[in-house]
């Protein structure tokens, strides 16, 4: 079920506030006397500024929404960077990553596809950046596992870890270019005709899958402290979602009164992780858990990374280039390459499922273009500045448009500017890298188990009663499983005699999503069978809902400023896809056949945990 799409009660609402914007039209968000209809229409579009405190309190939550992927990916990524023992540089990685993610966000909303969307790191490059970091020329020095042996000043050291990383960023930033070339061309369009439900469902689940190994470690190191982490997270999530919390409130009709939080549904995970990391604290100070490092449970300790915080300066300031010039591997640039192409297909979702429950027209070509163009500058930017990783549209704040129903970008241009402050405040890096590893590995474990199931959800579209589609899903997905761990396990079995090519190929066939999309791909569009079978026909479908209650025209797609209404006088314009023209507005904003399921697809991951 797509978030904020049939539910009712309070599984909608997040809190009872009285707004006094009657006279506008608005209605209070959670009345209990509204039809079904005026439940599913957003409180604020696109274009609406809310009221003040309403506007800070709903760009923290999304900032806070953001916290699980922004903070995971720094520190799964610090594994493959030799970056374990060093929690100095992993709060500066997360510090980089929320500041590049803030500029991004503001960057896609002003210029960009022009909806509430927030952008930040993507778990598609995770992939194949741990693939490429596998790899026997950049595996870790044996010495940098042994934490007694690592001197996080030594210029050995440095230069191990921001070796790595400078070829993280060339490689990331060249595959960027390829998404920048297929956004402000306009050929996403006719790139989203070829892929269907049978292409994104092995892609998207392989993201999850394809980490378990190094959840797995994560959760061993204290599988009590992960597992009631984790059992903190459902409970918050799944049982507690409908239960309000009564706070104090103000409003000029009822002055001082209480009014009722939906706390558990808006933060479940942040919520998960601060009991836990609680109680963690609790069992250091009591020293329950074992002060030896040899000993099973010390990783659950609360000063194991201790010193951080004393080290980590109070402000501190990202910039381009500070990990050096970026190198770039050949080999390392096509398997990002087969992650942006990835990250692509959902934006496009993404872009679909905000505007609908945001109160604005379905996106048109040009929107979308530009969309993924910006989205293709912002993995430019955020491999500049050295976040390791790149930049997509999140589905987790997209599903909270759906639960909040106010979809202003006012709001999510405050949470930009949120996230560029914390960015530059070193002491929050530096306290996330404090967490205790098996707390982060319940979180994983919850995280990563929605992202797999969110990419069955795909299939939904389709008729899995055909022998057709459960052949080409069970290939795929079973064979981007053996294919990789084969060739992990016997390195030397692709010698063609050119190293470039090997270490191409050998990225390319160990990142499961590219070996499952690819033959989910060729598949699904060589084998015969009917448009209604594969699933293409529910996505053709223009979902009623798209234009039931959208608040304006395609005029909230229009760049700001007046450049637009400045363009439309000029005749080449017409030649620019990423451009939009006046009295052209078609009302069609399928690039290809983005529909009625889209939605379902890019917000599946957090409707499953209530964000």
């Amino acid at each position: 079920m797509a978030a904020g799409k049939g539910s009712n009660g309070p599984n909608n609402v997040v809190f009872d506030l009285d707004v006094t914007d009657q006279q506008r039209g608005k209605k209070t968000l959670g009345s209990s006397c509204e039809s079904e209809e005026d439940r599913n229409k957003p409180t604020y579009c696109v274009t609406d500024v809310p009221p003040w405190y309403l506007c800070m309190f709903l760009a923290m939550q999304h900032y806070l929404t953001s916290f699980g992927a922004m903070t995971s990916i720094p520190l799964i990524l610090s594994e493959g960077l030799c970056l374990q023992h060093d929690s100095l540089t992993q709060s500066q990685l997360i510090n980089t990553s929320f500041f590049a993610g803030g500029l991004i966000t503001l960057l896609q909303v002003t210029f960009g596809v022009r909806l509430p969307i927030l952008q930040g790191g993507t778990f598609a490059l995770l992939t194949p950046s741990m693939a490429m970091l596998s790899m026997p020329e950049w595996r870790c020095p044996a010495w940098t596992q042994n934490a007694s042996l690592v001197d996080t000043s030594s210029p050995i050291f440095i230069e191990v870890w921001q070796t790595r990383m400078r070829t993280l960023q060339g490689s990331i930033m060249v595959a960027s270019l390829l998404q920048i070339l297929i956004g402000f061309s306009g050929l996403i369009g006719f790139l989203m005709r070829f892929v269907g439900p049978l292409t994104i469902a092995p892609t998207v689940s392989l993201i999850g899958l394809s980490l378990y190994d190094s959840v797995g470690a994560k959760v061993g190191s204290h599988w009590g402290v992960s597992a009631m982490t984790t059992a903190l997270i459902i409970l918050f999530s799944q049982y507690l979602r409908r239960i309000p919390i009564p706070v104090p409130a103000y409003s000029r009709a009822k002055k001082l009164h209480t009014s009722k939080l939906y706390i558990f549904q808006i933060m479940p995970i942040l919520l998960g992780i601060a009991l836990s990391w609680f109680v963690c604290y609790l069992l250091t100070i009591t020293d329950v858990l074992p002060s030896d490092p040899a000993r099973y449970g010390h990783l659950a300790r609360t000063d194991v990374k201790g010193d951080v915080l004393n080290q980590a300066p109070w402000f501190t300031l990202p910039y381009p280039g500070r990990w050096g010039a970026p190198a770039v591997s050949v080999a390392g640039a096509f398997g990002m390459m087969a992650g942006i192409v990835c990250s692509m297909a959902e934006s496009v979702g993404d872009y679909h499922a905000c505007a609908r429950l945001s109160g604005a027209p379905p996106p048109p070509k040009h929107a979308i273009s530009r969309g993924i163009g910006v989205e293709g500058l912002g993995s430019l930017m955020a491999a500049a500045f050295g976040t390791g990783n790149g930049t997509t549209s999140f589905s987790e704040n997209v599903a909270a448009l759906g639960i909040t129903k106010v979809g202003s970008r006012v709001v999510i241009l405050v949470s930009g500017v949120f996230m560029i402050l914390m960015g530059m405040l070193g002491k929050i890096g530096a306290v996330f890298t404090t967490i205790p590893t098996p707390v982060m590995g319940g979180m994983f474990l919850v995280m990563f188990g929605v992202i797999t199931a969110a990419g069955v959800s795909n299939l939904q579209s389709t008729d899995m009663n055909s022998s057709r589609n459960i052949f080409v899903f069970g290939f795929s997905m079973f064979s981007a499983l053996v294919i990789p761990n084969f060739i992990m396990k016997n390195p030397d079995v692709l010698q063609t005699g050119i190293k470039e090519v090997d270490q191409v190929l050998r990225i390319l066939l160990t990142t499961n999503m590219f070996v499952g999309g690819v033959l989910g791909f060729f598949l699904d569009n060589t084998i015969p069978g009917t448009k209604r079978e594969r699933g293409l026909l529910t996505w053709d479908k223009r979902d009623p809902e798209d234009s039931a209650y959208a608040a304006g025209t395609e005029e909230v797609y229009d760049l700001p400023f007046g450049i637009t209404s400045r363009l439309s006088s000029r005749s080449w314009v017409r030649y620019v896809p990423f451009c939009p023209r006046e009295g052209s507005r078609s009302g069609d904003g399928s690039p290809g056949r983005r529909g009625s399921e889209e939605p379902l697809r890019s917000t599946a991951v957090t409707d499953e945990l209530a964000l």
